[in-house]
């Protein structure tokens, strides 16, 4: 393992400015995206749609550091015969791609799951390497309702994404580290803190015991904010308050930074938080964004499945990278997004 250039890659994924695109939706999830916008998901349309994205000049070299790819998606070509994998280097962004195989129900924990996968991951991992993935991504879920999560749901996923880590950093390609503490139910902010903090601190524990090296991951949490059915919404500086508090009491400084998901958050509320976070700074990681709908529901309306509308999709996704790259400086503002509207 070359831990140097492993930590190279990673500081390059959380550079100033700079986010991940998580365009690693599953089969099934693009199909809902898709059906949304009235467009059929077959491959081609699947192709079409990830090519305009990674076409999108101004977005990818100026914005996005790194995309996070389906398997279906890192073996496609380009309507020219491209690579797609060739398309994002070009642009001068990172490929990556995501190994975990979904999740299941985790026995004898009703409601819980654990995420599967890691059986022959390291020949996966080699024929993704081979590709041109630098980067891999496996996401762990834990749900927050009566009674759970229980220690049994937060020891195996986090177990699983210490051996994940450790398959990838062997294997010469930095993990993205994602527990997924979920935003679906009425919880308020306070129970999600608590909740993410045992999470996080036996993630890092399992990391340890698995030899992981810190400084060639990065770190793909939640942040602590409000069930989606909670009556009473934290606000913005809350929730930025409370998930740096957090952060700093879990995450050690060796990790080079720490790429948010967006979870379900609306486009401007992932990137107001954002924001919000670097107003609290100086920060020991770099702190920047791993969105996927976040970065996508703009374009992917603005799209709609014609060719005719590729430049509108790329200008929707090009404005909601740069205001996430600004975000990810606390260089953002409100008044920007009605600017461009």
């Amino acid at each position: 393992m070359n831990l140097t250039e492993l930590n190279r890659i990673a500081t390059a994924m959380v550079a100033p400015g700079k986010g991940i695109l998580a365009a690693d939706e599953s089969s099934g999830t693009i199909k809902k995206r898709f059906d949304a916008i009235g467009v059929e998901s077959t491959e081609s349309n699947r192709r079409d749609y990830r090519e305009m994205l990674f076409r999108s000049r101004e977005a990818m070299s100026q914005y996005i550091s790194g995309v996070i790819l389906y398997d279906e998606t890192i073996w496609q070509d380009a309507k020219d015969g491209t690579p797609l994998v060739k398309l994002i280097e070009q642009s001068g962004a990172i490929p990556g791609i995501k190994v975990d195989e979904g999740t299941q129900a985790l026995p004898m924990c009703p409601g819980e799951l654990v995420t599967v996968g890691l059986d022959k991951l390291a020949e996966r991992l080699k024929k993704y390497y081979e590709r041109g993935a630098r980067f891999a991504k496996w996401r762990a879920v834990i749900d927050i309702g009566s009674g759970i999560p229980s220690m049994t749901a937060i020891g195996v996923n986090a177990h699983a994404l210490a051996r994940y880590a450790a398959l990838c950093q062997a294997a010469q390609i930095v993990p993205i580290v994602e527990p997924e503490v979920l935003m679906d139910g009425d919880h308020d902010i306070d129970r999600c803190y608590e909740v993410t903090t045992r999470v996080l601190n036996k993630t890092f524990q399992e990391l340890r015991v698995q030899r992981v090296a810190l400084e060639g991951m990065v770190l793909k949490p939640n942040m602590a904010i409000s069930g989606k059915k909670c009556a009473k919404q934290a606000s913005v500086e809350e929730v930025a308050e409370k998930t740096i508090r957090l952060l700093m009491a879990c995450v050690p400084a060796a990790v080079p930074g720490i790429a948010f998901l967006s979870g379900g958050q609306s486009d401007e509320e992932a990137t107001a938080h954002l924001n919000a976070m670097h107003k609290l700074g100086p920060l020991p990681w770099g702190l920047t964004f791993s969105y996927g709908r976040a970065l996508q529901a703009a374009p992917q309306k603005a799209w709609s499945g014609k060719a005719e509308n590729v430049a509108a999709g790329q200008n929707a996704f090009s404005h909601r990278a740069r205001m996430n790259g600004l975000a990810s400086k606390g260089e953002w503002q409100s008044s920007l997004e009605k600017k461009a509207a």
